[in-house]
């Protein structure tokens, strides 16, 4: 007999318990990010405006009965660099705003512009935004967000570019690498557990469930860049499967 009084319920009983909750999450979550925006609306100073965001993560997590717990936090914020996370959910944003220092600019992919309140409160916290269907666009990016990373700017990515229902590590694209090659910045993973349970692929209503973000030591890139490039890579994207407890997609079969 499990604990959890909810898991002896009959299915349909918790399928109304799920519904019920998960719409209750999701409008706290949406009435926070109202509020949040209206406040980065009215804010001067970028930093003002991200250490806004971060509350308003908290808050909304704390509100909507979902735990989060972080780790290893102290290992960055003192210098610039990038941090590279795993990408389960459309809740991870949320999840490292939340959790890491406001110092941090998230690279995201510009599809997310088409979204018009999304794309004002990312705007207004220093997102950066990259074509990825568009190769002469996604070239102007690319160079935007490298000369950001030289002026010593803190940035975040999602090296995976996009998220699957199933569980796994998918293969890490370069361009986070290269950035913080070339700048010579380090490169912090940050493994993101929980967040594809909380709310997967697919689903508008969250579940029930617990997060953890947990900050790696940081990777150094002193070298030539482009043995950087793949050492880091390779280097943080172990770093991330030795604490994700998912397999790893670039070794599964098909």
């Amino acid at each position: 007999m499990s604990l959890d009084p909810a898991a002896d319920a009959p299915p349909a009983q918790r399928a109304r318990g799920g519904f019920l909750y998960g719409t209750y999450a999701l409008t706290a979550v949406t009435i926070v990010a109202a509020i949040c925006l209206l406040l980065l609306a009215l804010t001067p100073g970028l930093q003002r405006r991200r250490r806004i965001a971060r509350e308003s993560a908290r808050i909304a997590f704390a509100i909507a009965g979902i735990p989060l717990t972080s780790s290893g936090t102290e290992l960055i914020g003192q210098r610039p660099c990038v941090v590279i996370a795993n990408h389960a959910s459309y809740l991870d944003g949320m999840i490292l705003t939340a959790a890491l220092p406001p110092v941090f600019s998230f690279v995201i992919k510009r599809e997310v512009t088409s979204v018009p309140f999304l794309h004002l409160l990312l705007r207004r916290i220093g997102s950066q935004f990259v074509e990825r269907f568009d190769r002469h666009r996604g070239g102007v990016d690319a160079r935007r967000i490298l000369r950001a990373a030289e002026a010593g700017e803190a940035l975040a990515f999602f090296p995976e570019g996009t998220f699957r229902r199933d569980a796994g590590l998918g293969r890490f694209h370069s361009g986070a690498f290269a950035a913080a090659a070339r700048a010579g910045l380090p490169v912090v993973p940050v493994v993101i557990r929980g967040s594809r349970e909380l709310l997967p692929a697919g689903a508008w209503l969250p579940r029930r469930g617990r997060l953890e973000v947990i900050v790696r030591p940081a990777i150094d890139t002193a070298g030539a860049a482009s043995e950087a490039i793949v050492r880091v890579r390779d280097a943080s994207r172990r770093a991330i499967l030795d604490l994700l407890e998912e397999p790893d997609l670039e070794r599964s079969p098909g």
